[in-house]
């Protein structure tokens, strides 16, 4: 319907719960089990130990360990993306370089948080982060979390850089984010659920979705649903998607717990949270699973 800019990972990407056993321990087989069922009904691609994967609380280890068991088993079916955010610019440069030999086919940057550094220091940041390995590289903006923004003029600057090639886009405002948009080639994915035909009308690659952990396939087909040239089908399937979007992530719970909670549920791979998560109670399961399986129940046939 329009034309865009290709997307580095393809369009429709999950950032995917990091399976734990009932000990609390890696699970990579459930891992595995599950980055198959979510490539074979419609990931392009998967984000790894993003903050739905719990990355405070995985080890670096761990990190490497999932890369290469979730490349193992996607193949060259979809595009690994590696979160390896963290606040102290050498610790995440040294993950940049871990993520590369593990398989990874590209890497979410987070701004650094907590210490709020200003706009040189995180421009100065990212590109240390690109330099580190010849994998390319998405910026992470949410400040929400992290306390600092990616501000617009910033985002400019680093579009220059050959390996920074993308933005996931939690930042909540449209205004900057086409302003980046008309200016550069950077491709921006929404990781807020409930802009993904929003981001996508007005340019944008695509998505990167907690939601996605549990309904691939209905997401996606919102996107295949405005390039196929029926912006009132994409409306109508992003509005089926308000009651389960509104639970997992605007309920007070994390997106981690909700996704972990509803996925075990189904009797899919996913386990415990760590520490500091707690599990959700059985009222927000219950709430989870109504809802997700109205939505199943609404778009049969997708």
């Amino acid at each position: 319907m329009t034309s865009r800019r290709t997307p580095p990972f393809g369009r429709a990407l999950c950032a995917m719960i990091t399976p734990f056993t009932d000990e609390g321990l890696l699970d990579l087989d459930g891992a595995q089990r599950l980055a198959d069922r979510l490539v074979s009904e419609g990931c392009d691609g998967l984000v790894l130990s993003g903050t739905t994967g719990e990355s405070p609380t995985t080890t670096d280890a761990e990190k490497s360990a999932l890369v290469r068991a979730v490349a193992d088993a996607v193949g060259d079916r979809a595009a690994i993306v590696a979160g390896i955010g963290t606040a102290d610019t050498r610790h995440t440069a040294e993950l940049a370089l871990e993520a590369e030999k593990a398989g990874a086919d590209g890497l979410l940057v987070v701004t650094p948080y907590y210490s709020r550094p200003p706009q040189d220091a995180v421009e100065a940041h990212f590109r240390t982060i690109a330099d580190a390995s010849g994998l390319p590289l998405a910026l992470y903006d949410i400040p929400g979390r992290t306390g600092t923004r990616i501000e617009p003029e910033t985002m400019l600057r680093l579009a220059g850089h050959p390996r920074i090639v993308a933005v996931k886009d939690c930042a909540y405002d449209l205004l900057g984010t086409q302003k980046v948009l008309a200016a550069t080639e950077l491709a921006y994915y929404t990781g807020c659920d409930e802009y993904v035909l929003a981001m996508y009308a007005i340019g944008g690659a695509g998505y990167i979705s907690t939601v996605a952990n549990v309904t691939p396939r209905h997401f996606r087909s919102i996107l295949d649903a405005f390039d196929d040239g029926d912006p009132d089908e994409a409306v109508r399937l992003q509005q089926l998607t308000i009651p389960l979007t509104e639970l997992m992530m605007a309920s007070g719970l994390p997106g981690s717990v909700t996704a972990k909670a509803l996925l075990g549920a189904l009797g899919l791979p996913s386990g415990p949270v760590r520490a500091p998560l707690r599990p959700a109670g059985r009222d927000a399961v219950d709430g989870l699973l109504t809802a997700y399986e109205r939505l199943v129940a609404a778009s049969a046939g997708v």
